[in-house]
């Protein structure tokens, strides 16, 4: 390995464990936990490269020190999460970047994640519609094995695009071997995604945070971790038992 890709790599570690350190001081540990991890094995791969055994010492006592950080991480999550009491508020502000659907779901995706429920009144026109397909895409993308996803929304009246849309995404989720089902309330106030592996998602606007694109060719309107966001909180809970919708 070369000095240069292996100083790549130490820059890499150290900017994911410092994002590591900022999120758990303030108070977002099922985040932190996952930069904790990325972070140490980034270090470890480093580690192996190094030959020097004083530097191969200071990376070890690094490791051991995040390693045993993040145990302690894990243990404080595990018992909120035993006792039903695990809540974690995130607050994107007005025009902030950086929270695509991928960032922001990522550390409550497990490989024990089979089921999702969006309950969202608001799948109905096209960027809204686009804004499920992308979430849908994230599902399949991620480490869990999605089998099954429930929409609960309102249904449009007025225009027959949201049937056809949600039709043409049911369809090509089959081809993957998923299942949406999709249900229509007039009622329908709450937004909320829930997971089977436990995790509950709150978030102020719903799938609907992001702003519209200066225009179709500007910055952030392919990928959405550069697309700008409306000021909105999101909420994670997390529950033993998820209910149906």
């Amino acid at each position: 390995m070369t000095q240069n890709h292996m100083s790549g790599m130490e820059a890499s570690a150290v900017s994911v464990l410092k994002r590591a350190v900022e999120l758990d001081q303030s108070g977002r540990f099922q985040e932190s936990l996952v930069c904790y991890q990325e972070g140490i094995q980034l270090l470890m791969d480093v580690l192996k490269a190094v030959r020097e055994e004083s530097k191969r010492g200071h990376y070890r006592e690094k490791i051991k020190g995040y390693m045993d950080r993040a145990e302690q991480i894990k243990c404080h999550v595990d018992k909120l999460k035993e006792d039903g009491k695990y809540h974690e508020q995130i607050k994107l502000p007005d025009d902030a970047t950086g929270y695509s659907y991928e960032t922001l779901f990522k550390p409550y995706i497990s490989s024990a994640l089979t089921e999702v429920w969006v309950e969202d009144p608001y799948i109905r026109h096209t960027h809204q519609l686009y804004n499920f397909l992308r979430f849908c895409e994230m599902l399949l993308k991620g480490l869990g094995k999605v089998k099954q996803i429930h929409l609960l929304t309102s249904q449009d009246e007025t225009d027959k695009l949201q049937t056809s849309a949600l039709i043409e995404i049911k369809e090509s989720l089959k081809t993957q071997g998923v299942t949406l089902d999709v249900e229509y309330s007039s009622t329908i106030h709450d937004r909320e995604i829930r997971f089977d592996n436990g995790w509950i998602i709150k978030i102020g606007r719903g799938l609907d945070y992001f702003k519209r694109p200066k225009g179709r060719f500007s910055i952030g309107y392919c990928d959405y971790d550069l697309r700008q966001c409306h000021e909105t909180t999101v909420d994670i809970f997390h529950t033993k038992h998820t209910k149906t919708l």
